[in-house]
């Protein structure tokens, strides 16, 4: 299946790995799974382009969630003719996308555009909603999903023969870089499932005898293992970080994004990433943005 198998860089704000959509050719037509942003769909078509394609080709697409670094572009792919296939609960933003839009506008700002582009609305009869266990046979190859919430309620994760698409809940990596990082994105944070998922990965690769991890942030692993003991390492690092420093925090705003930001790096340090791979990882994971998912998850915990 390997051979097959293409990671498209989408050169995200001009830098190389930092968004990956995943290209899949088969006896039946072309998946990708994931699009990035709308603000990368020309890096897209180019990719597509080298490969003797057109968004034309492409059959199916597989979303991992909603969020617009992963599905930004699925209207434009819908445009040329494709099927979306995204987890139930998060169907109606692809159907409607202008709550979602609302509420990233909110947070990026006068940034908006020029991070993530336009995303148009996927028809309703070319949206398929996929749940737990689902499987969608790719010119005879299942694709399999599983439900992995964690970083967002809506989460899905593909096995598609030895390789598992983990989207953002297997964590982000650079290629190169051992060290796995925490996507802490608002609004829905919730490490009790991010353990869970962790566990049914662990379950999915044994079962399904898995060689590779694909996170959408960056590239192919192939030391499971030891990619998810320090997926593990992550969310038990992150989960007694809050517990120490958010409890009765009054400093405002700035200074948590600054203290989480010094907590990040730190971490990311003691792995040996060095000051280009940082940019990257913080390209990928805005420690500011980790800072918003942090808080907005230890109020709901304690609420």
């Amino acid at each position: 299946m390997l051979d097959r198998l293409d990671t498209l860089d989408l050169h995200f704000q001009d830098r190389r790995h930092i968004i990956a959509a995943y290209l899949y050719p088969h006896a039946d037509g072309v998946a990708l799974i994931e699009t990035g942003p709308g603000s990368t769909v020309p890096m897209l078509q180019a990719r597509l382009a080298a490969r003797g394609l057109t968004p034309a080709d492409v059959s199916e697409v597989f979303l991992t969630h909603i969020h617009l670094d992963h599905a930004g572009a699925a209207g434009h792919l819908a445009r040329h003719g494709a099927t979306i296939y995204a987890h139930h609960v998060g169907l109606p933003h692809l159907s409607d996308p202008a709550r979602l839009l609302a509420s990233a506008r909110r947070i990026y700002g006068d940034d908006m555009d020029a991070l993530w582009g336009e995303m148009h609305p996927v028809p309703d009869d070319q949206l398929v909603a996929l749940n737990d266990g689902d499987t969608v046979p790719l010119g005879g190859e299942p694709l399999t999903a599983l439900d992995t919430p964690g970083h967002a309620s809506h989460h899905m994760s593909y096995v598609l023969g030895d390789v598992c698409f983990t989207g953002d809940v297997g964590g982000v990596r650079m290629p190169e870089e051992r060290h796995v990082e925490l996507p802490l994105a608002p609004p829905e944070i919730d490490l009790d499932a991010w353990r869970e998922s962790l566990a049914a990965l662990r379950a999915a690769a044994d079962r399904h005898g898995l060689t590779h991890l694909a996170p959408t942030h960056f590239g192919l692993y192939d030391d499971l293992p030891a990619h998810f003991e320090r997926l593990e390492s992550a969310i038990e690092t992150a989960d007694n970080w809050a517990a120490r420093k958010l409890p009765g925090w009054d400093d405002g705003d700035e200074a948590l994004q600054d203290a989480v930001t010094q907590w990040m790096r730190s971490r990311a340090s003691d792995h040996g990433v060095d000051g280009d791979a940082w940019d990257r990882y913080e390209r990928a994971n805005p420690s500011w943005m980790a800072a918003l998912g942090l808080r907005r998850y230890w109020t709901t915990q304690t609420a």
